[in-house]
């Protein structure tokens, strides 16, 4: 599937970038050609891409920006490219570059640099999420998208036949039945109206002919149409916190540690620890696992704490200089809800289940899914109602199979056989971790960097071995049951 070109956007006219005035939400609600719930890194993408090929599309957020959101803040290359090609500008303050990443398994240390690909920029950035969802939301908004914040998608609407027509969702304010967001002079401004014929809090529906579900790993949406887990997949969790610690802080690599154990030196843990800098004097601190296949899940905060305490007293990783308390936050792993499309609703992101059963990598995958999802409704949309509108958005998990299948197919057997048994500690070995040939190609298959066609010989081994896994078949779509959706006559 051709991929959306970005072009060079307009200077838009602050008081009129968000496409509409601020009408009041009516008991009605809101029509669009495209509902996108979630304005996190999977519904802004969607939500800028529609705006930037012209559908008129309404993006919903339960919270309101800026907001906390657990994660490692770490991008690599796949996620700059993303970014690139929605023109959000990375040489703005607040952008960490990083030149690779450095690994520890026991005494080794290694450095291994971002590849220099033609397909992908040869750096990583670091983010807090904190204003970084906020910074593609406003994105989005000035490309043309609609954004209403506070406002949670409790269900989907459903027509007789059991087609998802839009969401009925609810304001979070107690005194304002909401509008769309639209960037002011000094940022964002909420335009609020006073229609006495909506009270406070009630819910309202906004109807589109498609609705793109980026609600995140609690998948809301998804799972109202009754499109559940695959009980087969891995679900992990993170953990992560934030120190003062102006030593790491300007560090040039992404930092990860891959021989940690389970609290009083059990079993090595089956994922890893990372501190990424930050720039600002602080440092991401954090933890990924999956559930260990004997010993179950690890009490990630007393590993954080057992670990932390291993590090140098310089670093400053201690009690002490922490800021905030340990979040933490579940990670759905390779494609572990499906089918991606049913009956009028695409799923992106977390609520799709991309996460990266390589590295618990989703920023990247949620920025490509955004884009393939927005450019699937867009071409959709072109067509009138009926069965050639309906195969164009069929096409939409071919097409991310297409793209990950067979890379996640991989990644899910590795989880199932070797990382949830003994974590990455076995793959770090001492000859692995000594030979710079196969630590780049291990970074490489970890993160998903390679060129196609082939550039290099690393690039030849990957790519071949990709194309003799067998290709996995997008999930079918369930039967008509609709949960608690509400069906609308």
């Amino acid at each position: 599937m051709r991929e959306l070109s970005p072009e060079p956007e307009p200077a838009a006219e602050p008081a009129a970038a968000g496409g509409h005035a601020g009408e009041p939400v009516g008991r009605a609600g809101e029509d669009a050609q495209v509902i996108v719930v979630g304005a996190g890194p999977a519904g802004s993408s969607a939500a800028y891409h529609l705006a930037r090929a012209g559908v008129d599309v309404i993006l919903l957020e339960k919270a309101r920006f800026p907001r906390e959101k657990v994660c490692g803040d770490g991008l690599t290359p796949r996620a700059v490219h993303r970014l690139i090609r929605m023109g959000v500008d990375i040489s703005a303050p607040g952008w960490v570059r990083s030149r690779g990443m450095r690994w520890v398994a026991g005494e080794h240390r290694v450095h291994i640099d971002w590849p220099a690909l033609g397909r992908y920029p040869d750096f990583g950035l670091s983010r807090s999420r904190h204003d970084f969802d906020d910074i593609l939301a406003r994105h989005a908004v000035a490309a043309g998208a609609r954004l209403f914040s506070g406002w949670k998608a409790e269900a989907p609407l459903t027509d007789r036949a059991g087609r998802v027509i839009g969401v009925t969702a609810r304001s979070d304010s107690p005194d304002v039945p909401g509008s769309p967001d639209a960037p002011g002079p000094s940022g964002p401004r909420t335009q609020t109206g006073t229609g006495a014929e909506t009270p406070a809090r009630t819910p309202a529906d906004f109807r589109a002919p498609v609705v793109i579900a980026a609600d995140g790993a609690s998948a809301r949406l998804a799972l109202a149409l009754g499109l559940e887990r695959d009980p087969r997949r891995q679900i992990a969790t993170a953990a992560r916190r934030y120190y003062r610690s102006p030593e790491r802080s300007q560090e040039e690599y992404l930092e990860l540690w891959a021989d940690l154990r389970f609290p009083g030196h059990g079993p090595y843990l089956p994922g890893y620890g990372w501190i990424f800098p930050m720039g600002d004097g602080r440092v991401n601190v954090g933890l990924g696992a999956l559930p260990h296949r004997r010993h179950g899940k690890a009490d990630l905060r007393a590993t954080l704490d057992q670990w932390l305490a291993r590090t140098p007293e310089e670093w400053g990783l201690r009690e002490e200089n922490a800021q905030g308390p340990v979040r933490s936050a579940a990670l759905p792993l390779g494609f572990n809800r499906h089918p991606l499309y049913a009956r009028g609703l695409l799923l992106v992101g977390d609520s799709g289940g991309m996460v990266s059963p390589w590295n618990g990598e989703g920023i990247a995958q949620a920025l490509e899914a955004g884009e393939v999802a927005a450019e699937t409704a867009a071409l959709a949309l072109a067509h009138p109602e009926g069965p050639r509108r309906e195969q164009v958005l069929r096409g939409y998990p071919v097409e991310m199979h297409h793209r990950w299948g067979r890379h996640y197919r991989l990644g899910n057997a590795a989880a199932d056989v070797i990382f949830s048994r003994s974590g990455f500690q076995p793959v770090l070995n001492r000859y692995v971790m000594s030979s710079p040939l196969l630590l780049n190609a291990l970074a490489r298959l970890l993160t998903d960097l390679t060129d196609k066609p082939s550039r290099d010989v690393i690039d030849h081994v990957l790519n071949t071995a990709f194309r003799v896994v067998p290709a996995p078949k997008p999930g079918r779509a369930p039967g008509r049951r609709l949960g608690p959706g509400r069906a609308v006559r």
